[in-house]
């Protein structure tokens, strides 16, 4: 008679379960720029987040916390928020729009030009966002 807990043993079929470990275990270490270029990759506009925690062997979860780490450093080093922006040469954007529908625009806008860089800003735009852009224009490098 076999001493060991009987829901142990194999039912008959000579069939034994084992467990198999590799590698040294323990937990997974990623570098600060191992992070940041995960985090980079998931903000890309098109970026499917658990794709891109996979190809990083991490989980969704690790990394929408590095996003989150990320943006409060920013945050605290006195960065703007981040504001999505389209840049497009101005030959190109007279080009489409001679060839769009006109169409009557949403609101008034102002259109402010610093260097080479234009910035149209809306009636109804959060003056904090807009002061933002305006300070991350005028502190970029080649904009005088």
């Amino acid at each position: 008679m076999s001493r060991l807990d009987p829901s142990l043993e194999p039912n008959g079929s000579g069939l034994r379960r084992i467990e198999v470990i590799t590698g040294a275990g323990g937990r997974r270490r990623w570098s600060e720029g191992e992070k940041a270029l995960a985090v980079e990759e998931s903000l890309a506009p098109d970026a499917v987040v658990s794709q891109v925690a996979r190809r990083h062997g991490a989980t969704p979860q690790q990394l929408f916390t590095w996003r989150r780490e990320a943006r409060r450093r920013a945050e605290a080093a006195g960065a703007p928020p981040f504001v999505p922006a389209i840049a497009e040469n101005a030959v190109t954007a007279v080009r489409a729009a001679a060839h769009a529908p006109k169409a009557k625009p949403a609101a008034p806008v102002v259109e402010i030009e610093i260097g080479e860089a234009h910035v149209w800003i809306w009636r109804d735009a959060d003056i904090g966002m807009a002061t933002a852009i305006l300070r991350a224009l005028r502190t970029s490098p080649g904009v005088k």
